[in-house]
């Protein structure tokens, strides 16, 4: 059954999220259960990267990092950006992508994305969270669907190692 608190966060479904990362010609690319936005002036994002994440060391030298939304018709995208890891699958070489600022890879097939600069680090646990100052991205007006949560991503293992 869980504590309490186990109990009450298995109740949220929030939005999940691919993070992206590049540095010094190395790109990452992980999927994000932590993150929100956390001060509206100025706006800033935060994203939580796991320390055990191939990601998390591209992540470290990067200046900017990009935060994708996911459609829930493409799983596809949660599933290699989850359940795979850098360290042994070059997850790029099977999506569609574009070089974005300081060459953080922007996917093609994102619901909506936006990038921003690290401009601070919070190391409170597994995870770190990389702070970020909105300088760009790409969001409809509207959406026909919520885009992929945490709900639907339950099923995958993580692809880095434990």
């Amino acid at each position: 059954m869980g504590s309490p608190f186990d109990r009450f966060t298995a109740l949220l479904d929030y939005p999940v999220h691919v993070v992206t990362a590049a540095a010094g010609g190395e790109v990452g690319g992980c999927l994000v259960g932590f993150a929100g936005q956390c001060s509206i002036d100025p706006p800033r994002f935060v994203v939580w990267i796991s320390k055990a994440n191939h990601t998390y060391g591209v992540a470290l030298r990067s200046e900017v990092l990009a935060v994708h939304l996911i459609p829930r018709t493409r799983p596809d995208l949660a599933e290699l950006f989850g359940g795979r890891s850098g360290d042994s699958v070059d997850k790029f070489a099977t999506v569609a992508w574009t070089p974005g600022p300081s060459g953080v890879p922007l996917l093609t097939d994102a619901e909506a994305w936006f990038f921003g600069r690290v401009t601070g680090r919070a190391d409170w646990g597994d995870h770190v969270g990389f702070l970020l100052e909105p300088l760009g991205g790409d969001a409809p007006a509207a959406v026909d669907a919520a885009p992929l949560a945490l709900r639907d991503v339950t099923d995958i293992q993580a692809g880095h190692p434990a």
